[in-house]
């Protein structure tokens, strides 16, 4: 009786099409393999589309399934035109749930933020900013718009509004290095409490623009309202996060944490469903 041959070992960078698992789901993990097999770092290129399919014999439904799963995992990132890249890590951010802000947020973990200003004058407040500051509209305010890099990457726009008593200690000041949290804290301005929120967004042209990101891509909307120990509101933001860059963590205790649900019609205005313990 012949000696039965030794069973092949399954390849280990093949598609498997006898196994139960989809094949999307393979590819995903050989391409998991490939980056640290490989030692690939943030920002080197992967294979694109066309290589893969003809590399594993599979259709490009199957390669997009793939990467699209990479994408929402955050592993991979994929820039129109250019093609897919190993995905820089996301930073963390405590920036919803603490009333310090990004520069201070960074500069604790290591990191640098600078920023570029691109305004920083007196204006009248609008309804938005009146109605957030509690002043009249019309009344004067300080505007204060930034592109912020962290460690030399596009990383969040924002604009701030503060009341003309507070902000105006900060005109003369080059804001570019520096946190207007502690330009404020100097002149005896602190925020004690405060109100932020995070929603998601899509870039427009000129936001992708200035955050070095695809129009349409995602984006973290935070806003926020300050007030001092008296209650009165010394500053009103909002900042758009780059969605590929940021997470925001939130430190909850059952003693001390609570969320409200919100509805959202679709002129953008809210009402509170109800209060829950978290």
């Amino acid at each position: 009786m012949a000696a039965t041959a030794p069973a092949r070992p399954a390849a280990t960078d093949a598609i498997d099409r006898h196994s139960a698992a989809p094949m999307y789901d393979q590819l995903r993990q050989l391409i998991i393999d490939g980056i640290t097999r490989d030692g690939l770092q943030p920002g080197d290129p992967l294979p694109g589309e066309h290589r893969l399919c003809e590399r594993y014999g599979i259709s490009r439904t199957v390669v997009r399934q793939a990467l699209a799963q990479l994408e929402h995992e955050g592993l991979v990132e994929r820039v129109k035109g250019k093609g897919t890249f190993v995905s820089r890590p996301r930073t963390s951010e405590a920036l919803v749930h603490t009333l310090i802000g990004l520069f201070d947020d960074v500069e604790r973990r290591g990191g640098h933020v600078h920023s570029d200003i691109l305004r920083h004058e007196r204006t009248d407040a609008d309804a938005d900013v009146a109605a957030a500051l509690e002043v009249p509209v019309g009344s004067a305010v300080i505007a204060l718009e930034r592109l912020r890099h962290v460690d030399g990457e596009p990383w969040s726009l924002s604009t701030t509004w503060m009341p003309d008593a507070v902000g105006a200690f900060t005109l003369d000041v080059d804001l570019s290095e520096a946190s207007l949290y502690r330009v404020l804290a100097e002149h005896g301005i602190r925020a004690t409490d405060g109100v932020r929120s995070a929603e998601a967004t899509v870039a427009t042209h000129d936001q992708a623009q200035q955050l070095d990101v695809s129009a349409g891509s995602a984006l973290l909307r935070l806003r926020s309202i300050s007030r001092d120990a008296n209650g009165t509101p010394i500053e009103y933001f909002v900042a758009l996060h780059r969605g590929d860059r940021s997470r925001f963590e939130f430190q909850l205790r059952q003693e001390q944490s609570q969320a409200s649900l919100l509805h959202v019609d679709g002129d953008g205005g809210t009402s509170r469903a109800g209060t829950v313990s978290l």
